[in-house]
């Protein structure tokens, strides 16, 4: 049986050695742990996984493999009973969603406030209290074109909090491009420069000096050319991103292949006060954006990635973080950024033509000086045009 989940990891491109896999073996041989397939998800991924940034891939490699099986691991637990749980889908009609009436900012928060202290028990289909499937600005499941999501997933791309600790896998950047285009793109974005020791023959001069030696062989050597253009890729990860993954995850790729000087982080649907390297460890290792700036002078080009898909209060309203109460807008922070930076731009993986109908990206684009590029090879050549400048 574990033979094949070896050969599925080697599959999924996790460097899984025969000795990694013997230690597991002989763990289970000595019975540290019992017969819970969430220890033995633990004990797999200490004794086979060395990096942080292949978890993403175990963790599919073990779900496809390990199917169905939890179903059988454990029936003596007691199942806690998640009242917001979606049991049904509803459909409304566009008459109906035309009659629902979106609340403003404070009333939102007031009256959030208010349910969390008058409700009692669960409720659903309704159009008042916290729950799912109706046309409540609380919950998730049903309909309302500006509300806060409580306890499930994202539907209609329409809330502007979300009252849950999300979790993000971070971008792979070891993907196999299927095409090249991408970084002949980037290429654009390129400023040569020869430095260090001198380890790169020059060919001209070699011919030259040997000729000009009666024959006798004489190697010129110059230091190597390297691309000193330097790069901050500041991502936007999570929601309405996952759509994007494989698109990103190529750019990702290409620039880590092209810009020697590249420095990376995460935000979630605009920056606000801090940034992060790591997914898994984003609130325990923050980067305060101030610090960002600080630790980066201006010599580096800004390259944004991210849908700009969110609640214009998102952007323009103190404590309008998705996810926090957060004290200065994302707008401000935004102005920050491209004071410290002249040269910026933002990739956009939504298709362009829908720009025009979002209000978010409207914004965006203001406040990016209209320096917003669709992530297409069009698109990122016109970019790289701009920050070569």
């Amino acid at each position: 049986m574990l033979i094949d989940f070896f050969y599925t990891l080697r599959n999924a491109k996790l460097k899984v050695t025969v000795q990694e896999f013997l230690t597991l073996l002989e763990a289970l041989k000595a019975g540290v742990i019992d017969t819970s397939v969430d220890q033995f998800y633990y004990l797999a991924r200490t004794t086979l996984v060395k990096d942080e940034a292949h978890f993403d891939k175990f963790d599919r490699a073990f779900a496809a493999y390990f199917k169905g099986v939890e179903m059988v691991a454990d029936f003596t637990k007691e199942l806690p009973l998640d009242w917001l749980k979606k049991t049904m889908e509803r459909e409304f009609t566009a008459e109906e969603k035309a009659a629902i009436e979106k609340m403003g900012w404070d009333e939102l928060m007031e009256t959030l406030k208010k349910r969390f202290e008058e409700q009692k028990e669960r409720h659903e289909g309704g159009s008042k209290w916290i729950g799912t499937n109706g046309t409540s600005p609380f919950g998730h499941g049903g309909y309302n074109p500006q509300g806060i999501r409580i306890g499930g997933p994202g539907k209609n791309k329409s809330a502007v909090k979300v009252w849950e600790q999300r979790a993000y896998r971070d971008y792979d950047d070891s993907l196999e491009l299927g095409t090249r285009n991408i970084k002949v793109a980037l290429r654009r974005l390129r400023r040569f420069a020869r430095e260090g020791s001198e380890l790169e023959l020059d060919l001209d001069d070699t011919i030259h000096c040997t000729a000009a030696n009666a024959g006798l062989l004489d190697i010129k050597l110059v230091p190597e050319r390297h691309n000193k253009v330097k790069v901050l890729l500041l991502m936007d990860v999570g929601g309405t991103m996952d759509e994007h993954i494989h698109r990103v995850e190529e750019l990702f790729s290409a620039a880590k292949s092209e810009f020697k000087h590249l420095e990376f982080y995460y935000f979630h649907n605009c920056v606000y006060d801090f940034v992060w390297k790591n997914n898994r460890r984003r609130y325990a290792e923050k980067l305060p954006t101030w610090e960002l700036i600080r630790k980066f002078n201006k010599d580096w080009r800004v390259i944004f990635v991210g849908d700009a898909t969110m609640s214009p209060y998102e952007i323009l309203q103190v404590n309008g973080s998705i996810e926090y109460n957060n004290e200065e807008t994302s707008a401000e922070w935004l102005q920050h950024i491209t004071h410290a930076y002249p040269k910026y731009a933002w990739i956009n993986p939504e298709p362009q033509g829908v720009w025009q109908y979002r209000q978010s990206i409207s914004i965006v684009q203001q406040l990016m000086q209209q320096r917003m590029f669709p992530l297409t090879l069009a698109g990122l050549e016109q970019s790289m045009r701009l920050l070569s400048k």
